[in-house]
């Protein structure tokens, strides 16, 4: 008596083809992303220092005094709202900016369309420790801008090292640097829009501004979501424009919640550094939500 086994499924081979095309992207998000992430909340919930690493089992585990300690300590306060000001006041005018260019570059010269994206998203793909070093030379005291203000009568004063006109500074090479971006994602949105709706609207008696106002941005809505939500996810993560311009000076005038979180590492605070890490993933949440629930009903 022979007996025959039962053809696999079909559906269980393409499961484990599945699975072998994405394990080597599932072994690097493992090492790299989730395996540390969790060792992060770990250390977060110790009083791990650098000194600490030699002997692991010496830390303490001091639950949620990290977090307690980060909101009585009047830097990390003043961090947060600096950071909320390169939100508040970067987001809305790289938008702007990028929606404006896109909007020109769709309507205007189309011959001259590739050239003009080109030049525009050179500063995104910038090497950006090169421009902050032309940024800082441009914007000291005996700088190009403060020499162009002199030539017209004008003393200008030395940007960086002034508490009130640093973070000004800083937030325009964080637009500068990120437009280009929201160009490109604003023209593809652009160029996505069927132009039997404006050839209707225009049939109709609809001017350019009406049919910006009824057309163009009720359909641009989702690409809206998206340019905004990756706009406020950089500027809640800003790093490097700080960082290289003014390493948080003067005076913790730009200092960020990320350039905190650097600063409490390089000096040991492991424990501190990484609740501090943890505290800028949750505002990142949180704002990501309230933009999907205000923007997300409309697309």
């Amino acid at each position: 008596m022979t007996t025959t086994l039962a053809p696999r499924p079909r559906g269980s081979r393409r499961t484990g083809v599945a699975w072998l095309f994405l394990a080597p992207f599932a072994i690097v998000f493992l090492l790299f992303t989730a395996v540390p992430t969790v060792a992060a909340l770990g250390f977060s919930l110790t009083d791990l220092r650098g000194t600490d690493l030699r002997d692991p089992f010496a830390v303490d585990f001091t639950g949620l005094d990290n977090y307690l300690r980060l909101f009585q300590d009047a830097s990390f306060l003043r961090d947060i709202l600096n950071t909320a000001l390169f939100v508040v006041v970067g987001v809305p005018l790289t938008m702007g900016i990028g929606f404006v260019l896109a909007f020109a570059l769709n309507t205007g010269i189309r011959r001259l369309r590739g050239m003009f994206r080109v030049v525009f998203f050179a500063p995104v793909v910038t090497n950006v420790v090169a421009v902050a070093l032309i940024w800082q030379y441009a914007f000291n005291a005996g700088g190009t801008v403060n020499k162009v203000l002199g030539a017209v009568g004008f003393a200008g004063p030395n940007w960086l090292d002034d508490p009130n006109l640093a973070m000004p500074v800083v937030i325009l090479l964080g637009i500068w640097r990120n437009f280009g971006t929201a160009m490109v994602l604003f023209l593809a949105g652009l160029q996505a829009v069927p132009q039997d709706v404006y050839e209707a609207a225009a049939l109709d008696g609809a001017g350019r501004w009406r049919q910006l106002r009824n057309i163009t941005l009720p359909l641009l809505l989702p690409t809206t979501l998206m340019v905004s939500v990756l706009l406020t996810v950089f500027y809640l993560q800003v790093f490097d424009e700080p960082y290289l311009l003014t390493n948080g000076g003067p005076l913790g005038s730009t200092e960020s919640v990320a350039l905190y979180t650097y600063h409490q590492f390089g000096s040991g605070a492991l424990g501190t550094s990484s609740a501090a890490s943890f505290v800028m993933l949750v505002l990142v949440m949180l704002v990501s939500v309230v933009q999907f629930r205000l923007l997300r009903p409309r697309t």
